[in-house]
C-alpha cells in the first residue's frame, strides 16, 4: 500500500470518528459509540471511503493496548483495599454470572455441548464479553446527582473496578483454553506464572519507578518508561505465556498506579491515544462489521443477548448485595449501575475477532448492548432514587 493511501485512510478515520463521538455526545450517548458509528458509515458497510487493512488492524491494535494501559493506570489500589468484602463479593458474582449466563445463550442458539468442545468454548467466551462493567456513565450520573460518595455509589464504583480486573483474569483463562489441544492444567498454570512474576517484577519495576520520579518528576522521560515497560508486558505476556497482550498492558498499568506521576504518565499517554489510536481502533470495529452475515437468527441472537447481559449483571450483583444486608431498592441501585457495559466488552469482542473465535456479526449484538445500557441505565437509576433517596454528599 502506498504511503499517501495510508495517510488519506488515517485523516478519514480521525476527522469522522471525532465529528461522529461529539454528535453521539450530544444525545447523551458515549462517544465511542459515534467512533463505531463513523467506521460503520466510512467502511465497506456504507460510503466504502476506507477499507479494513493489515495497517489499520496494527494501529488499532496499538489503540486497545494503550487503553488498557491507562485502565490500569488509573485503578485505585487504596480504594480497592478500603472497598473490603462487599464489593468484592459483589463483583465477583457480578461475573461468574454473566459468564455462565453467556454460555447458556449460546448453547441455546448453538445446541448443548460439553466441557472441551469449541462451541462450549465460543459459548465461554460470549459469556466473557458479559463480564466487564463499564461505569463512567453510571459515576457520572450519580455525581450528578450527588449520590457518588454514598454507601451505594461507593459500592458499585469499588466492585466495578474489582470487576475489570476479575473480567481480564476470566478472559485470560479462556483464551488460553483457545487450542483444544492446551492443557488446561497447563493453562492455569502459566496465567498463575505470569501473575506471579508480574507481582514480584512489578514490585521491583515500582519501586525503582518511584526513584526515578523522585529524580526527574514530572519530565517526559517518565511517560516514555511507562509506555516502554506497558508495550514490553503486552509483548512478554503474549509471547512467552500465551495470554493476550491486552492483559500484559493493564498489568503494567496497574504496576505504576501508585507512583506519584502516574495521572501525569496517562495524561500523556492519552495524547496520543486520544488524537490517533483509540479513534482508529474504535472505528476498526466499524470497519470490520459485516451486515451481510446478520440475519433475522443473528438479530434475535442479539436481543437475546442485551437481555441475559444487563439482567445477570442485576441478578447477580443485585442478590449478593442483598446477603450484604442492603435494602431491596438499594440492591436494585447496585445492579442497575453495574448493567453499562463499554470499551471492555469491544476488547474482547476484537480479540475473538482477531483469533478466529467468533465472526464480525457479533459485533452487532455488543453495540447493542452498549448503545441500550448506556441510555438506559441513567434513566433507571434517576427513576430509583426519586423513589429512595440517599443521603446526598456533604
Amino acid at each position: 500500500m502506498e504511503t499517501y493511501v495510508i495517510l488519506r485512510d488515517l485523516a478519514i478515520i480521525i476527522l469522522a470518528a471525532k465529528f461522529m463521538a461529539i454528535a453521539v455526545k450530544k444525545v447523551k450517548a458515549p462517544g465511542v459509540v459515534g467512533e463505531i458509528l463513523a467506521g460503520l458509515i466510512i467502511g465497506p458497510c456504507l460510503l466504502k471511503l476506507v477499507e479494513p487493512t493489515a495497517f489499520i488492524n496494527q494501529v488499532a491494535e496499538i489503540g486497545v493496548i494503550m487503553i488498557m494501559f491507562s485502565a490500569g493506570l488509573e485503578t485505585n489500589l487504596k480504594e480497592l483495599k478500603k472497598s473490603g468484602l462487599i464489593a468484592l463479593a459483589v463483583a465477583c458474582v457480578g461475573v461468574m454470572v454473566p459468564l455462565f449466563g453467556g454460555l447458556l445463550l449460546y448453547m441455546a442458539f448453538h445446541g448443548f455441548a460439553m466441557p472441551g468442545t469449541e462451541t462450549f468454548f465460543e459459548g465461554l467466551f460470549i459469556g466473557s464479553i458479559m463480564t466487564a462493567t463499564s461505569v463512567g456513565i453510571t459515576v457520572e450520573t450519580l455525581r450528578e446527582m450527588g449520590y457518588l460518595k454514598g454507601r451505594v455509589g461507593q459500592t458499585i464504583l469499588s466492585a466495578a473496578i474489582i470487576d475489570d480486573v476479575i473480567g481480564i483474569i476470566v478472559l485470560t483463562f479462556v483464551l488460553g483454553m483457545k487450542d483444544p489441544e492446551n492443557d488446561t492444567l497447563l493453562v492455569i498454570g502459566k496465567t498463575v506464572l505470569f501473575l506471579l512474576i508480574s507481582v514480584v517484577g512489578g514490585y521491583l519495576v515500582y519501586r525503582l519507578m518511584k526513584v526515578v520520579d523522585a529524580r526527574y518528576p514530572h519530565t517526559r522521560r517518565i511517560p516514555i518508561i511507562g509506555l516502554g515497560l506497558c508495550f514490553i508486558m503486552a509483548y512478554a505476556a503474549e509471547k512467552y505465556f500465551g495470554i493476550a497482550d491486552i492483559t500484559g498492558a493493564y498489568v503494567a498499568g496497574i504496576v505504576l498506579c501508585n507512583i506519584r506521576d502516574a495521572e501525569y504518565i496517562d495524561r500523556r499517554v492519552n495524547i496520543n491515544s486520544y488524537m490517533i489510536f483509540a479513534p482508529v481502533f474504535f472505528a476498526a470495529i466499524g470497519l470490520k462489521t459485516d451486515f451481510s452475515k446478520v440475519d433475522t437468527g443473528m438479530l434475535l441472537f442479539s436481543v437475546c443477548f442485551v437481555i441475559v447481559a444487563m439482567l445477570t449483571k442485576v441478578i447477580g450483583c443485585g442478590l449478593v448485595a442483598k446477603l450484604c444486608r442492603f435494602q431491596w431498592i438499594d440492591c436494585l441501585k447496585i445492579g442497575v449501575g453495574m448493567m453499562t457495559r463499554g470499551e471492555v466488552a469491544l476488547i474482547i469482542t476484537n480479540k475473538g475477532l482477531n483469533m478466529g473465535i467468533i465472526d464480525s456479526s457479533y459485533f452487532t449484538a455488543v453495540i447493542m448492548l452498549i448503545i441500550i445500557s448506556s441510555i438506559s441505565v441513567p434513566i433507571l437509576l434517576k427513576v430509583l432514587y426519586a423513589k429512595a433517596p440517599d443521603p446526598k454528599e456533604a
